[in-house]
């Protein structure tokens, strides 16, 4: 099983490194027609390769649990913590997103600066927030499913952080002062990389199910 959960990693970091350039053009169309940023570029530089890394080495907290269900394993409660605390984080990068597409949507370049401070506070405070909220959701609920609450909860969670982000990328793309878009687009990015990031545990037991399938007899994988 260990090794589905590998798969579901591996499609998950090619899918966030296919989508970066098509995500970029898309929100940049007018700079990228008139060549004055290199989408390719991106790669190029160290926080987008930290982005990645944490993105994907989150979807593999998240996939502890459920490898240990598809193994019949017996789940410790102290091995729901990593799960918890993993899922409130990225409840808290949709807040971070939120807070960054309303404030240029409103400000546009004049942004204040408790903005710059006030993203990662709400962040945290979303984080700790859902933190609680997932623990509590975890006692006396079977692993599997407390996993697949958060997964519902995270994909609920970004669609309504999208339905803020995607409006407000395409109200200041309409505004001529410069780097227009570039707060909404973090946000959109943020939107995107959780709602597939939710799917993960999903992915894992189709894969799982078809195994077993395959092999009624109960081969190990």
């Amino acid at each position: 099983m260990r090794r589905w959960a590998l798969v579901v990693l591996g499609l998950y970091l090619l899918i966030l490194i296919a989508f970066t350039v098509p995500v970029i053009v898309v929100c940049f169309m007018r700079e990228v027609q008139t060549k004055q940023t290199e989408p390719l570029g991106v790669y190029a530089t160290w926080p987008y390769w930290l982005w990645v890394a944490v993105m994907v080495l989150g979807e593999a907290a998240l996939l502890v649990v459920p490898v240990r269900v598809a193994e019949q394993r017996p789940v410790a409660r102290r091995s729901l913590v990593l799960p918890v605390i993993v899922a409130g984080f990225m409840m808290g990068c949709l807040g971070v997103g939120a807070v960054c597409s309303l404030g240029e949507a409103v400000f546009h370049d004049h942004t204040p600066n408790w903005i710059g401070w006030g993203g990662p506070a709400a962040g945290i405070l979303i984080w700790l927030v859902w933190g609680a909220v997932f623990f509590r959701l975890g006692r006396g609920a079977e692993p599997g499913d407390l996993i697949s609450r958060q997964c519902r909860l995270l994909l609920k969670g970004t669609i309504l952080e999208l339905l803020v982000a995607v409006p407000s990328h395409i109200w200041v793309r309409r505004q001529t002062y410069c780097c227009a878009g570039f707060m909404t687009f973090i946000g959109i990015t943020f939107g995107l990389s959780v709602m597939l990031f939710s799917f993960g545990p999903a992915v894992f037991f189709l894969y799982v199910d078809r195994w077993r399938r395959l092999h009624p007899s109960g081969g190990k994988s």
